[in-house]
């Protein structure tokens, strides 16, 4: 227990730096890992269900740390949270509610194939049509709706997806990342009501779980996070974050491939 609680610590340190550095939420490192770990600490065949719906409750905890780190360096586009976060609630319950109907292996392949495409576009950060703007409320909340199911379906937090979205509509990178983590917030609480609601009839769940959470490994990663995440997000006000990015993309292209050939 004491090697599987220091994995989760490891892992919460580097996920909330990365979360406030990248406004990514998370997921896209805690998934894998917690995928990969738990099929050497359990015995179940719902381990990536359990890591996507683990990892949500933890971006909760996370991108709350983040987002007032960004809110305190006047960072956050509260305009655009207002527009995006209705359709993002609904988004991210109907993705964790029909996590059910899917197996494991399945949801391992579109976390890979969704992280992949995320990869990509990480390190050819591709630009905007200089003119193009934000959509107004309807445009926004059918945006929100798909980032909030897609998020919520694989477990990474809004950010991850909000953060293009809104520098492919010629918001700042700075402000984009910041107001990506205001995003999670909202993905992260429905997405985890809809992850509980779905596993309460699951079978072979371990101890210490309600619905797919994994209480455990919760803890364990929120409570390195919490600290490492405002030291990301006062590292992004400084450092070249497109280059970061684009860095952080191979890496994500490493974990996407374990995701695709990943086998319960």
């Amino acid at each position: 227990m004491l090697l599987e609680f220091s994995l989760y610590l490891v892992t919460g340190a580097f996920v909330g730096f990365a979360a406030g550095l990248l406004g990514i939420g998370g997921g896209l490192i805690i998934v894998p890992v917690l995928a990969t770990a738990l099929t050497y600490f359990m015995d179940s065949s719902q381990t990536v269900h359990i890591a996507i719906a683990t990892s949500l409750a933890t971006i909760f905890v996370t991108s709350l740390s983040s987002a007032y780190a960004h809110h305190k360096h006047d960072a956050v586009r509260w305009d655009a949270f207002r527009m995006l976060a209705f359709g993002v609630l609904l988004g991210a319950f109907i993705g964790g509610w029909v996590s059910q109907y899917f197996s494991s292996n399945m949801l391992s392949k579109v976390f890979g194939i969704l992280e992949l495409l995320i990869a990509i576009n990480m390190l050819f950060a591709l630009k905007p049509n200089p003119s193009r703007e934000l959509p107004g409320f309807i445009g926004n909340a059918a945006a929100g709706t798909t980032i909030g199911s897609l998020s919520s379906i694989v477990g990474i937090g809004g950010g991850t997806l909000t953060t293009p979205y809104l520098v492919w509509n010629n918001v700042s990178m700075h402000q984009a990342i910041a107001t990506s983590a205001a995003v999670s917030l909202p993905v992260a609480l429905a997405g985890s009501l809809g992850y509980i609601l779905a596993g309460m009839q699951a079978t072979d769940l371990p101890a210490y779980t309600t619905g797919y959470i994994y209480w455990p490994a919760f803890f364990g990663i929120i409570l390195a996070s919490i600290f490492t995440a405002p030291v990301g997000a006062k590292l992004a006000h400084k450092l070249p974050v497109k280059t970061l990015k684009r860095a952080f993309g191979v890496f994500l292209i490493i974990l996407a491939v374990k995701m695709l050939f990943f086998t319960n």
